[in-house]
């Protein structure tokens, strides 16, 4: 699963690698967790980065509270799972104009994995080599009750690459630049082939302070490297690319 995250870049940075607009509310964080606004771009507002709350909401429910802790897809179902399939497919079941749900793509400069140890869970963040943003495959849902109306975003995964295999057996699906495009525009039987794994060449991985499992900590410190023990498998860097 993906269920970590950072984006610090800055809004200039976002701008130049995305051609879109940043909004003055975007606010770098080293540490994004469920449920907290992670910064998208939707196929429906593909000019503008947008901050959508992590935590997918179905816009058919009843209930948004039983939906809590939808952060990932499996790409393997989702055009199955009555929660995502209408997103998926971008069934527009409401106005044209106002679409149920649709893909997006979920911005990030890394994100963090838990390898299960002897004494313990060791974090890991996952990165480019170069440190530059990336994105990863989403969907988005607008729930509406009467007049107001809120988005909720999802994170889709795929099988492990060699590079995060060691630490887990799911992977967001991440995209080459020229993908990205394809993601928000196509239509979603066309498009089978994006939702393949990457294949880990520009990423790197590398363990890192405890400090991470706590959501509230969130500062560049969390980001830097540790020592881990010898003793377990896939310790220190590892790199492709």
């Amino acid at each position: 699963m993906c269920g970590r995250s950072s984006l610090f870049a800055s809004p200039e940075t976002l701008e130049s690698r995305f051609d879109v607009s940043v909004p003055a509310s975007y606010d770098p964080s080293y540490n994004i967790a469920p449920e907290d606004d992670v910064p998208v771009i939707r196929d429906e507002t593909s000019g503008n980065v947008e901050l959508r709350s992590w935590g997918f909401v179905p816009h058919w429910t009843d209930n948004p509270g039983e939906w809590n802790g939808l952060i990932n897809a499996r790409t393997e179902t989702v055009d199955e799972k009555p929660a995502f399939r209408d997103a998926f497919s971008r069934n527009e079941q409401a106005d044209a104009d106002r679409p149920t749900g649709g893909h997006c793509l979920v911005l990030a400069d890394g994100f963090y994995e838990w390898q299960e140890r002897t004494d313990g869970k060791q974090p890991f963040r996952i990165e480019r080599v170069d440190g530059e943003p990336f994105a990863m495959a989403g969907l988005w849902s607008r729930w509406t009750d009467g007049d107001h109306s809120t988005i909720t975003a999802t994170v889709l995964t795929t099988s492990p690459n060699e590079l995060m295999e060691p630490l887990h057996h799911r992977l967001p699906v991440v995209f080459d630049a020229d993908e990205e495009r394809a993601w928000l525009s196509e239509s979603p039987q066309s498009k089978a082939e994006l939702l393949d794994p990457h294949s880990g060449d520009g990423f790197e991985k590398y363990p890192i302070s405890a400090a991470v499992n706590d959501p509230r900590n969130d500062s560049p410190e969390i980001i830097e490297p540790v020592d881990a023990p010898e003793s377990d498998p896939q310790t220190g860097l590892d790199q492709f690319g």
